[in-house]
This record gives C-alpha cells, structure tokens and sequence, in this order.
C-alpha cells in the first residue's frame, strides 16, 4: 500500500458503526461546535495521523507516493469560489506535504483545480468518467503550474492525480446493451461484444492522453524546472458485476506511472490470486475500436459519461448529508445557562 484515500462514506461507516469517536464527538457537542465543524476535526485529525504513517514513504520515494487525500464538501462541486476557499482552508489546517485536496472534475471544478496548483496545493480530481472530461483535468493541472511558473515560484514539490472512474461505466453500459441483445437481430453479436468492456477501453485510450500531455512539448518546459506529472488513478475499482473477475479493474489496468485505489476485499482477492503484469497498453486499438462500435449502438458514452458524473455527485453529497446527521444524533445538546 503506497497511500490512502478517505471520503464522507468511508468516514459515515466508521463514525456511524462504531463508538472510537464517541467521546470526542460529546465533548466538542458540549463546546457548542455544530456537525461540519466535528467532522472537520474528526477528519483532520486522522488523515493528518495517516499522513505521518506515510511522511517515510513519501520522504523515501522523493514525494512521488505517501499520499492521503481529504475532500472538499461535496456540495460545493459546482461552486468554484467555494471550493477554492474550502480547499485552501483544509490545506492550510492539514499541514502537511504529502496531502491530496479532492476537488471534483465538474465545469465549475476545473477552474479551481487550476488556482489551487497556482497556489502550490496538491489535488486530486475526482470523478472523471469520460475522455474529453479527464483531457480538460489534465490540461487544468498543467495551467496551474504555467501560472504559477509565471509567478517566479517553485512547482517541484507540487504533485497531482487525475481519479478516473471505472466500474461505474460498465455498470451503466452494460444493461443498455443486454437489452440490445436480448432484442436480438443484427446488432445483437455487436452488443456482445461490447459488454463488459467500455471501463477498460476508456482507461486504455485516457492512458494515451496521459501521455501525449506529459510527454509533450508543453510540458517539457514545465518539467525542466522541477514539475511532476500529473499521475493517472484508477478509481471504483471494485467489480460490482459477480459475473466478472475480481481483479478485473486492477489486472487489465497495470501500467507505469498509474495509481489504483482499491477497496480492503478487492486488494485481498488480488493478493490470493492476481496476475501481476503490464496489460494497459495491450489491445489499445482493440480498445478505440470497442468505444467507436458504441455509436452503431444507439449509445453516446459522452452522454453516459456527462450522466455519471452529475449523478456521482449526488451520490457524493448523499453520505455527506447522512454524515452530518449522525453527528447531530450522537451530540448531546449543551445545557442552557
């Protein structure tokens, strides 16, 4: 394990299912501290405690893994301002190198995505579903650096990650094409074909974008002062399909210079009886072709991708809202006078 992720859900589950955070949770109710203010105390506290488990890593490694990523209030996804501000304030509390601020890959998202690397903040943007989208991610990333480049200041200590997601797309693709199938006819085989196969195509044809963008001459310039690329992250990586292998998200996408988040039991299944070898740059042309037969099919992934991400939202501010209520259910009220 080479870094960590956090996010609402993760921190509901453990806030909601256990009572580690019972007594800090009474005490701050007691001090008047409403929900968010708990929550940002809770998480700053743990992934600053996480940060330093890995602040050897990252010091071993150069600042290239070590990493421990903290959101932006999911609500504020389609508030750039906002999320600028909230973004530099948890930077700012956290104090540490070797953080990730979440910021998600909205319209509104991307513009902060590129302050915040002007003002010397690690970010990893979050929920990228579709090809032009993680293009927009990487180009923001490498405007942040211009800018601050421009500025006369140092961008060798700055990192980022681009979260491309992927088991989300099959499991939106893939009912679509059963119907085709089950209709039989003509395009039936083509459908076939295609089923369980568009996450990874995506992933095999973003990865050439990764590289045409920081192998470039636009980069180069950058890179001579110090700048590091852009890492791509393959997120929801856990197979949500039983009919598919386990470690279909991490084996098909081993590849250099890439990161996979995956959960607890997905990482186990992997260590019983993963394959370790370089698959993500095999079948590329395969790959192009499997996203360019979806049009024949009545599907647009620009769509499906545009569909993904506003409800990734949704489902991002959905454990936050349920967060906030646990902690309101487990402070006691602090008494008047």
């Amino acid at each position: 394990m080479r870094g960590m992720t956090s996010n609402p859900a993760i921190f509901e589950k453990a806030i909601a299912e256990s009572h580690v955070y019972d007594d800090e949770i009474r005490a701050m109710a007691l001090e008047g501290k409403g929900s968010k203010t708990i929550y940002e105390s809770l998480t700053r506290r743990d992934v600053q405690a996480a940060a330093d488990e890995f602040r050897p890593l990252y010091d071993r490694t150069g600042g290239k893994d070590g990493y421990v990523s903290l959101e932006v209030d999911p609500h504020l996804a389609h508030d750039t301002k906002g999320t600028v501000e909230e973004a530099r304030r948890l930077w700012g509390a956290l104090a540490r190198p070797n953080v990730f601020i979440k910021v998600p890959a909205t319209a509104e998202g991307l513009p902060a995505v590129t302050r915040l690397t002007a003002e010397g903040i690690n970010v990893n943007i979050t929920l990228l579903f579709g090809l032009p989208r993680y293009r927009q991610a990487a180009q923001a990333y490498i405007s942040g650096l211009e800018a601050r480049t421009a500025d006369g200041k140092p961008v060798n200590h700055l990192t980022s990650v681009a979260s491309f997601f992927l088991s989300r797309i099959d499991t939106m693709v893939d009912p679509l094409l059963e119907k085709i199938i089950a209709q039989g006819g003509d395009k039936a085989g083509l459908a076939r074909q295609e089923l369980g196969r568009v996450a990874v195509a995506s992933a095999r044809m973003a990865y050439p974008i990764y590289k045409e963008l920081f192998y470039g001459q636009r980069f180069k310039k950058l890179a001579e002062n110090g700048a590091r690329a852009q890492r791509l992250l393959w997120a929801s990586t856990g197979a949500k399909n039983p009919d598919y292998s386990d470690v279909k998200y991490i084996e098909e996408l081993i590849g250099p210079e890439t990161v996979n988040t995956v959960p607890l039991e997905t990482l186990d299944a992997y260590r019983a009886h993963g394959r370790p070898e370089a698959r993500l740059e095999q079948d590329v042309p395969e790959a192009r072709r499997a996203l360019e037969r979806l049009p024949e099919l009545g599907i647009s992934i620009d769509a499906i991708t545009q569909r993904l991400e506003d409800e990734g939202v949704e489902k991002f501010n959905k454990p936050f809202d349920k967060l906030m209520k646990t902690l309101e259910q487990k402070s006691p009220r602090p008494a008047n006078g």
